[in-house]
């Protein structure tokens, strides 16, 4: 094939000379330190503590969601050291997309940042959902009026956009404020729990167990696999510390340090919330309620304390909606900024914040949320439908993202690891093995195959898109530049971020 001496095929695809103009319009700023990484994975991910998590009670029961819970632990333990220590070694903004094309070519990269793209768009979206639910019912407390649903996602999106877009810096102090309020109004929640009476014991049981079934698992051991989707929801997100490598100080030391505290932080707001939360709700009451946070400040205190408790507890929520909005602009500026995706997509504005992504993840994801609610209908929340949408992604990005690990460890063995995984290759095969059986729990639970299909349509409608015209079209972004290089290149931060153009459109490689 004649190539010209702007383009260059190289491991099955074909690369464009882009030039130092071409990313001088898509540059991030450096802003964030560990505090402020760690502040931005608790924001994304402290809103699963105040709704979400507790449909998989109503599946399988306390017993059942405390077992899904331990099992998810061991997971995030093995999938964080393990990010951890790519991240380190690929300090740039594609992370689970970079870490699946240096392990596995294109084609993996592509399928493990569209995972993630899923993940997140669609965890905004329910995200959105339950903060709209947790608003409204505030305002309806206080002032007795309501607004529609798709009127609160709105204002919700619009308002985080623009937030988002203001500057990595305003990010990463938001997100810093926000978790360190929110995790109080956990503290606080669980002290009026344990001394106000309002816990009880019994109540984490009572739910009425199936013929031959035990109250601690009254529907058997199979519905723990219903709960563990539900229960990621303590932890989905953690995993977005790599795509803040670009505007982190010092990505390779900061980022596994992030990762370990932040990753402990939710662990104990996750149990505060599970444990005493459903105890004074009590199980049934719980696994049905789409404001589990505000009903059970409800109990103890009342409708009109509630109501301003829901405000304080709507924080939460909008800490995640920071936080995962920010996740879903750095995986859609990545794989754009590559070519995966058009390259408009990864535009940055004066404030050096990928705006254009923003807005295109936002109007997908109150598309969806308006068309799950009308298909759906009262009987399945757009917020239970969607979070399942939120896990398929997940699930898949993490297993893809733990099979890289293990390949790169055999494939770039030599190259520079400045944090190394405690847990090494058993911390990577556990989470692999535990990402899959939730992705089995996901299809076992026929309420949400066709929101599974719906993704598998879109996965084969941007294959093709890719195998037709994106892979003739990519670009040698830093995450493109490691693949190729075989971890020579790709670390903006020490080489800028067109250190290869020369060696590779000029014939030197």
């Amino acid at each position: 094939m004649s190539q010209s001496s702007d383009s260059r095929r190289v491991a099955g695809a074909t690369y464009t000379r882009a030039g130092s103009a071409y990313f001088e319009k898509r540059t991030l700023k450096r802003s964030a330190g560990v505090w402020g990484l760690w502040g931005l994975a608790v924001a994304a991910v402290i809103s699963g503590d105040f709704s979400g998590w507790n449909f998989g009670i109503g599946f399988a029961g306390f017993g059942g969601m405390l077992i899904a819970f331990v099992l998810l632990v061991i997971m995030y333990y093995g999938l964080t050291f393990s990010i951890g220590e790519m991240a380190a070694a690929m300090p740039h903004t594609g992370g689970a997309y970079s870490f699946a094309r240096s392990a596995m070519g294109p084609w993996g990269g592509l399928a493990t940042g569209l995972a993630e793209s899923i993940e997140y768009v669609a965890t905004t979206a329910v995200v959105v959902y339950f903060s709209g639910q947790y608003a409204d019912a505030a305002l309806s407390l206080l002032t007795g009026v309501s607004l529609p649903g798709f009127v609160w996602w709105l204002i919700l999106y619009a308002l985080f956009i623009a937030l988002n877009a203001a500057g990595a810096a305003i990010s990463f102090g938001f997100a810093i404020v926000v978790s360190l309020i929110s995790i109080g109004i956990i503290v606080v929640f669980g002290a009026m729990a344990v001394f106000s009476g309002g816990f009880s014991w019994d109540a984490l049981w009572d739910i009425a167990p199936d013929p031959g079934q035990s109250a601690f698992l009254p529907f058997g051991i199979g519905s723990i696999l219903l709960a563990l989707p539900f229960a990621m929801w303590f932890f989905l997100g953690i995993e977005e510390l790599p795509l803040a490598a670009e505007e982190s100080r010092d990505p390779s030391r900061d980022i596994p340090r992030a990762g370990l505290w932040a990753r402990g932080t939710l662990i104990v707001t996750g149990l505060i919330v599970l444990f005493l939360n459903t105890g004074v709700l009590g199980a049934e009451a719980t696994g049905g309620s789409l404001e589990p946070l505000l009903d059970g400040f409800r109990v103890m205190v009342g409708d009109q304390a509630a109501a301003v408790l829901a405000l304080l507890a709507l924080i939460g929520l909008l800490a995640s909606l920071m936080g995962i909005m920010f996740a879903y602009g750095r995986n859609m500026y990545s794989l754009s900024r590559a070519g995966y995706y058009p390259r408009w997509l990864s535009l940055t504005g004066k404030s050096k914040t990928p705006w254009v992504a923003l807005v295109f993840g936002a109007v997908i994801g109150f598309l969806a949320l308006v068309v799950v609610q009308a298909a759906g209908g009262d009987a399945s929340p757009a917020g239970a439908i969607v979070l399942n949408i939120a896990v398929w992604g997940a699930v898949l990005a993490y297993f893809l993202q733990m099979v890289s690990f293990i390949v790169l460890r055999r494939k770039f063995p030599d190259v520079a690891r400045p944090y190394k995984s405690p847990w090494g290759l058993f911390g990577a095969y556990s989470a692999a093995i535990i990402a899959a059986i939730v992705f089995l729990g996901l299809l076992f639970n026929s309420a949400y195959l066709l929101a599974i299909v719906a993704i598998i349509v879109v996965y084969a409608v941007i294959f093709i898109g890719f195998a037709v015209y994106g892979r003739k079209r990519l670009v040698l972004s830093p995450e493109e530049e490691y693949a190729l290089s075989g971890g020579v290149h790709g670390n903006p931060q020490r080489e800028g971020y067109d250190a290869m153009e020369t060696e590779l459109f000029d014939g030197t490689k």
